[in-house]
């Protein structure tokens, strides 16, 4: 289980929601209470609130001194609107620095690309990698939002350590080739998403408005798809069985090819994370949870 620290001081990379998520308290009390949980490894990238999410984990760290912490941070997107992105070289070593500056550290455990960069050779990504690698500023390296055909050019390229890609009974799209590669070639998968924005906590109801403040009120776009019949029986169907969040994660958990990232915007909701983790489903409950989801649009 992974602490995703993506709406500390905005939702995601989205300029337009930068100061718009967790306050630096809020993201101190939401740290904390991971911590003691015994979660010890924290996901961030330097675009998340514009720069703020790696800044407040930073201060945790400063105030906090924790042992053991471990940091993932990732790069591709704008700091801002109209500023550059990509993953060119140049600016991939500027990025590090910058990330290691607001964290406060010398060096983060996983370095990821967090998207595809069509006019940089995977090749070419990887020698930079090596590069941050060989002067310490990283532990290893990897990618993040890819394919299977991505994922396989990469593992000929280097030493791709990490893929974390979204994968929830909403999103099966990486059980064809993304997740099989990955546990084929040793290489760690990572869950984004595993909630679905909401999706999967039982906050959306059929013909009832989205609660305010929500992924649907605020960026809609990735999941207007899941606004079907067949999702809202599924959903149905689950929350019949028990908290819907807990038995979401719980069926991710289930799969020891993965590790989840979870991404609370308050203490208690790590819950379902924690419980899912107390009380792992057995293979007939998994099954059962993916059949009952086997009829839902995928995209």
């Amino acid at each position: 289980m992974i602490l995703g620290c993506g709406n500390f001081g905005g939702i995601g990379s989205a300029p337009a929601f930068f100061e718009k998520g967790d306050t630096l308290d809020q993201a101190l009390e939401l740290m904390d209470a991971a911590w003691e949980a015994g979660i010890d490894w924290f996901d961030t990238a330097d675009a998340y609130g514009g720069g703020r999410s790696e800044t407040y984990i930073g201060e945790w760290i400063r105030s906090r001194r924790p042992d053991g912490l471990r940091l993932t941070t990732k790069t591709f997107n704008p700091m801002d609107e109209g500023e550059d992105h990509g993953l060119a070289p140049a600016r991939v070593r500027r990025q590090i620095d910058t990330s290691l500056g607001r964290l406060g550290v010398e060096r983060v455990d996983l370095y990821l690309a967090h998207a595809p960069d069509p006019h940089v050779p995977v090749a070419e990504l990887a020698s930079v990698f090596e590069e941050l690698a060989a002067a310490g500023k990283i532990g290893a390296y990897g990618l993040s939002n890819v394919d299977g055909a991505q994922v396989r050019e990469a593992l000929e390229a280097g030493a791709f350590a990490a893929v974390q890609d979204s994968y929830s009974l909403l999103d099966r799209e990486v059980e064809e080739e993304v997740l099989p590669l990955c546990a084929a070639h040793g290489v760690w998968f990572q869950v984004h998403s595993p909630l679905m924005g909401g999706w999967l906590t039982g906050k959306y109801r059929r013909d009832a408005p989205a609660p305010e403040g929500s992924r649907m009120t605020l960026r809609s776009g990735p999941y207007e798809h899941l606004r079907d019949d067949r999702v809202y029986d599924a959903l149905e169907a689950l929350e019949r069985l028990g908290d819907p969040a807990t038995l979401a994660l719980g069926w991710l958990l289930a799969d020891e090819r993965v590790s989840v990232v979870v991404g609370p915007r308050r203490p208690a909701q790590l819950e379902p994370a924690l419980a899912a983790l107390a009380s792992p489903l057995s293979p007939d409950e998994r099954e059962a949870l993916t059949a009952a989801f086997r009829l839902v649009p995928q995209s």
